[in-house]
């Protein structure tokens, strides 16, 4: 098996469509009303599946934390410090709620935290060079 992409369940699709579209620069073809939303951001497959779409397509109901959680984390790069930092306050200044201000951690990274409107983390990193030279 080779990864394919990954989703998150929405409660909220129109918003999220929004936030993913207008705060974070994905590129989103379908309606805002439709129950599953494709995106390919950067090579890898994103998706957004309507909560009440699934549980019907799958014949089971789920249980859904609120608010701020921990289950998952969206990670975005960019080539430098200061574009983790700008990342962050054009984000917030979006409409994100912000978690962790940008910090260079011990281990060199730059890094900040916000949420988006479901409450689902995303990180946005730098290891101030170039993404096709940050692990070499």
């Amino acid at each position: 098996m080779r990864l394919d992409g990954f989703g998150l369940l929405v409660n909220d699709m129109g918003t999220m469509i929004r936030f993913y579209r207008d705060v974070l620069g994905f590129e989103i073809k379908e309606p805002e009303d439709a129950g599953n939303v494709y995106l390919v951001k950067d090579g890898t497959l994103f998706l957004l599946y309507g909560r009440n779409d699934f549980e019907q397509m799958t014949h089971r109901r789920y249980e859904y934390v609120k608010g701020l959680n921990g289950h998952s984390e969206i990670a975005l790069y960019v080539d430098t410090f200061a574009e983790v930092d700008e990342a962050f306050l054009k984000a917030v200044a979006s409409g994100a709620t912000p978690v962790l201000e940008p910090e260079t951690e011990p281990w060199g990274q730059r890094t900040c935290y916000i949420a988006d409107p479901e409450g689902n983390l995303i990180e946005i990193g730098s290891w101030d060079k170039p993404y096709e030279a940050k692990d070499l």
